[in-house]
């Protein structure tokens, strides 16, 4: 490394400290003292010394910083602090733009997404702390840009296209097949509508927008007939797959509909109820648009009094998932309702302290689940639960 760039990326570090000190996200004052110098009062020659000596006092003269010397040789003895006057124009200096300003672009850019995307006003939050939102800062606005516009032409589409190979579709909206798969973070954080909610495999995410690197079957089981677009026949034991779009409804008697979110849970109760007139519908998370429709076509064929559960994670994403659920239910002409999700359900030991914020992100997903009572309750029980560490009789 030259000595010039020594002295440039002593300074960039000066930079990152004096855009902390602005954020609040440091109370020390902003300087570089013996020991963050040493990469300059180490070199052994002169003439490298004088060249870093040139750039800090370039970064003075323009206003930046301020140089102490050696205070036994105060008129051409080595740099021993160099304390920042402004941070903007340190930023300029260096050729480079202040978190401030980078920051105030990003707000501006992400404006007109905010009423569709909530989240984005936590992202933001955020950033002005300067904590990163799942190892992301407000550098690239574009990305979740692009990830809105995802959201959006996903939501857009007709129901006999809402599920497409992902680099398909991404070819198609950005004419590159590969922008789509670099936005999954971004999506993930859109979609959830939470900064706080654990990150959700690739697969996961592209699957709640209809999208797919090669489409996977829905699985069922349970002692139930299930009519299909070229036969209509029992439910292979333990569990079968469909495509969703083969399935057209339910051609036998059902005593019960229970959705499981997770796919553990599922194999479990499908060996245990492979015998009975109760059909198990796996959603692999979050369900696909193609699987919510094919869960109103199935709903639509069976007498309104059919009873109609879901089970799934008892935390935020678990009743994300519900609440859409109960909304393909609702529309069908039935009330969604939980199994296995209430505090009762949960071993002591199986419970895990919530946040605030997620306790009332519960809350309102079990609303809109039309889940009142239970969302309550959880958010006075204040813990969260996998499914997969519950059991049932």
């Amino acid at each position: 490394m030259s000595a010039g760039a020594i002295a440039r990326d002593l300074l960039v570090k000066l930079l990152d400290a004096g855009n902390k000190h602005a954020a609040g996200a440091s109370a020390r004052a902003p300087a570089l003292t013996a020991t963050h110098l040493k990469p300059y009062s180490e070199l052994r020659s002169l003439q490298h010394k004088q060249e870093c000596d040139e750039t800090f006092m370039a970064a003075r003269d323009a206003g930046a910083v301020t140089l102490q010397r050696d205070k036994l040789n105060p008129n051409d003895g080595l740099f021993e602090r160099v304390d920042l006057v402004d941070v903007q124009t340190l930023a300029r200096f260096l050729g480079r733009t202040s978190y401030a300003d980078q920051l105030a672009q990003t707000v501006a850019q992400l404006e007109p997404l905010k009423a569709d995307f909530p989240v984005i006003l936590e992202m933001i939050g955020r950033w002005t702390g300067m904590v990163k939102v799942r190892g992301l800062g407000p550098q690239d606005a574009g990305a979740w840009i692009d990830a809105a516009k995802t959201i959006r032409a996903c939501v857009a589409r007709s129901q006999d296209t809402i599920a497409a190979p992902v680099r398909e579709f991404s070819a198609r909206l950005f004419q590159d097949s590969k922008r789509i798969e670099a936005l999954t973070t971004q999506l993930d954080v859109l979609l959830s509508g939470s900064v706080e909610e654990s990150p959700r495999a690739t697969a996961q995410v592209w699957q709640e927008l209809g999208l797919f690197r090669e489409e996977h079957p829905v699985l069922l089981a349970g002692h139930v007939h299930i009519a299909r677009d070229r036969s209509t026949g029992v439910i292979d034991a333990p569990y079968m797959g469909l495509p969703a779009a083969a399935i057209q409804g339910v051609a036998s008697k059902v005593t019960d509909v229970i959705t499981i979110e997770n796919k553990t849970t599922f194999h479990s109760e499908a060996k245990r109820r492979q015998d009975c007139q109760v059909l198990l519908i796996y959603t692999a998370g979050m369900p696909s648009p193609a699987w919510r429709v094919m869960y109103g076509r199935v709903l639509r064929s069976l007498p309104l009094a059919t009873p109609v559960h879901h089970w799934g994670d008892v935390d935020e994403g678990g009743f994300r998932i519900a609440s859409t659920i109960a909304a393909a239910a609702q529309a069908a002409g039935f009330a969604l309702q939980p199994y296995g999700m209430s505090p009762d359900d949960v071993p002591l030991e199986m419970r895990v302290k919530a946040s605030a914020r997620t306790l009332e992100r519960i809350q309102h997903f079990a609303r809109a689940a039309g889940w009142s009572e239970l969302g309550h309750a959880l958010r006075e029980a204040g813990f969260v639960a996998e499914q997969e560490a519950l059991e049932r009789e």
